[in-house]
């Protein structure tokens, strides 16, 4: 890769050694290396500018889970086609810990926890200077012994309250970075982009027509099923939280590699009302903005595999701030 140190072989490789040099090998100083001084990082629970913001991040996480683990499960990525020389790395990886510490979870309960991450960084030159990151913090949650709806009032109380507490990312907050790419053109992210588009517009049965009857469906929560069932009723509840909210795909990437299945890496976004009963209980009218990412493989009889992130905490975070029941 040109102006990557020769020490990575290619983008997954350069992805997958930083993450175990960062996290697990403790090498949080390389941080002003591998991250861009003035990234913009944007999470579901709001936008964070700067790399000493990301290593104060990344400390107090293993303070509270000292024996964090990062496992990258895949890296989907592409090349700018503006030839500027960065890439985008969709990262999917399985990240677990054990809650040993006091942190943003409270106070240690010895519980495990296990839950899938996706993060699209854009790197140039050895260092990622655009990042959007999606944990599955409701997964958290769950496995620690909060309920998401109860967790996210504990966020609002303990960052302050409603006046002060730290504001979910929305599209009004979002700045510009220096990577505007929108992937490739592959067939297989076209692919994707397609059922997911048929989903959002209501159209459910083109599960039944492009996944295979033994596809296997990880999604946020920690929770994951097998065939049409589960995928259908999840995003069916999903789109009737936010009936009428605008569903916008911002990057699709597809791949073909040999050894491994067609895939396929979209980030997504619904914004607008909380106006449907679905996951999020009866309608509330708050402005919501769900920051989404999916992954998905195939194989000989369709989609095969689809895994996908969404942050629910900072969806009710949301809602509780428009209603004001934050007690």
């Amino acid at each position: 890769m040109k102006d990557f140190s020769n020490q990575f072989k290619d983008l997954p490789d350069y992805i997958l050694k930083i993450t175990k040099e960062i996290w697990e090998d403790r090498g949080l100083s390389t941080l002003h290396h591998y991250y861009g001084k003035d990234i913009p990082m944007r999470f579901p629970s709001g936008l964070v500018r700067g790399n000493a913001g990301v290593i104060d991040g990344t400390l107090a996480t293993l303070c509270e889970f000292p024996d964090r683990q990062l496992l990258g499960e895949d890296v989907i990525w592409s090349q700018d086609t503006q030839d500027t020389g960065r890439y985008l790395s969709s990262h999917r990886l399985v990240t677990m810990g054990t809650h040993t510490g006091h942190g943003a979870f409270g106070p240690p309960t010895g519980k495990r926890f296990e839950i899938r991450v996706i993060a699209d960084c854009a790197a140039k030159a050895d260092v990622i200077d655009d990042e959007w990151l999606i944990r599955d913090v409701g997964g958290i949650a769950r496995q620690l012994g909060w309920d998401p709806v109860e967790y996210a009032r504990y966020q609002i109380q303990t960052e302050g309250g409603p006046d002060k507490c730290q504001r979910p990312f929305h599209p009004d907050h979002d700045v510009d970075g220096p990577y505007m790419g929108r992937g490739n053109d592959n067939e297989w992210g076209q692919r994707l982009a397609s059922i997911l588009t048929q989903m959002m517009d209501k159209d459910f049965t083109v599960i039944r027509r492009e996944y295979d009857r033994a596809a296997r469906t990880e999604h946020w929560g920690a929770r994951g099923g097998w065939s049409f069932d589960f995928a259908e009723t999840d995003w069916m509840r999903l789109r009737s939280s936010f009936p009428t909210a605008a569903f916008k795909i911002h990057h699709v990437i597809g791949r073909e590699d040999p050894g491994t299945p067609y895939r396929a890496a979209v980030r997504w976004s619904l914004t607008g009302k909380h106006s449907g009963h679905g996951f999020f209980g009866a309608p509330t009218g708050a402005e919501v903005h769900v920051m989404g990412a999916t992954h998905a493989e195939w194989g000989e009889w369709g989609l095969r595999r689809e895994f996908t992130i969404l942050d629910e905490v900072a969806i009710w975070k949301q809602i509780h701030l428009h209603t004001g029941n934050v007690e």
